[in-house]
């Protein structure tokens, strides 16, 4: 890893407390950046940023912010130009899930889903492209905005289809922001990750459970694994920083509109 790939960047995370989040915003920091952990976590947010501090390249600050609301993006935007400077890269990675079936899906879950997964993309991005218009061109390279996605904008999944739909709005906001936002010199660009091993998949599988989809607790992974998967096993954090640090570096600087699947092949079918 070059430490210094993302050296002088300044990079805002959502939902950067645990998981993926987590794992790149580590990730950038060994590389030389600089990073916002945003996360309504503020405590787990904290003790990452003071871990960062104490052993990375790169800085990082921590800024309690629920995603769903605009002043919160706002904020933590704010946040970053304060402490660092400006804003050259914003990672919107803030997601959740609760499984249901198609007909046993209430406005609750789908208001919750699609509020944090979409809706909160949406006020982010407008938010931190504000912010990178308002700074003006950067002289060589282009400001970045970084979705992450998933294979469910690919695959429908009858269990998890508010979670599906949410994602299909991210791949949209993806393409969609990448052609209005080009005039100012901004690329948007996102990953597809498919099973992850973090905190949120762990609690999918329990929910899973819950509402019948399997017979037994850790089903789902080895399903998973045996039906979908070319790379047979799931991917942990780990295996997608690589792809997150390449979004944000300048090795991406003419890439714009895309959306990379980083998931062991189960899109191939």
């Amino acid at each position: 890893m070059n430490p210094d790939r993302l050296k002088g960047k300044n990079i805002l995370i959502t939902g950067a407390a645990r998981g993926m989040g987590a794992a790149n915003a580590e990730s950038f920091a060994r590389q030389g950046a600089n990073v916002c952990l945003a996360d309504i976590d503020l405590d787990e947010a904290r003790k990452l940023a003071d871990r960062i501090n104490e052993g990375g390249n790169g800085r990082a600050i921590a800024v309690r912010t629920d995603v769903t609301r605009r002043e919160d993006n706002a904020a933590a935007v704010a946040a970053t130009v304060e402490a660092f400077g400006n804003l050259n890269v914003a990672l919107f990675n803030a997601g959740i899930n609760k499984p249901r079936f198609f007909m046993d899906i209430d406005e609750d879950n789908w208001d919750m889903i699609m509020n944090v997964n979409t809706r909160a993309m949406w006020l982010g991005m407008q938010e931190a492209a504000r912010q990178m218009i308002a700074q003006g061109p950067m002289k060589d390279h282009p400001y970045k905005i970084i979705n992450v996605g998933s294979i469910a904008s690919r695959k429908p999944l009858v269990d998890v289809t508010v979670y599906c739909t949410s994602k299909y709005g991210c791949l949209a906001l993806t393409h969609c922001g990448a052609v209005a936002l080009a005039e100012h010199n901004i690329t948007v660009n996102g990953y597809a990750p498919g099973v992850v091993v973090t905190p949120l998949w762990e609690q999918l599988d329990k929910d899973l459970v819950d509402i019948g989809f399997k017979d037994r607790e850790g089903q789902a992974y080895d399903d998973i694994v045996q039906n979908f998967l070319q790379i047979k096993r799931v991917s942990y954090p780990d295996d997608i920083v690589g792809t997150a640090s390449f979004l944000a570096s300048d090795d991406s600087d003419y890439m714009t509109g895309q959306m990379i699947h980083i998931d062991g092949g189960w899109c191939i079918q």
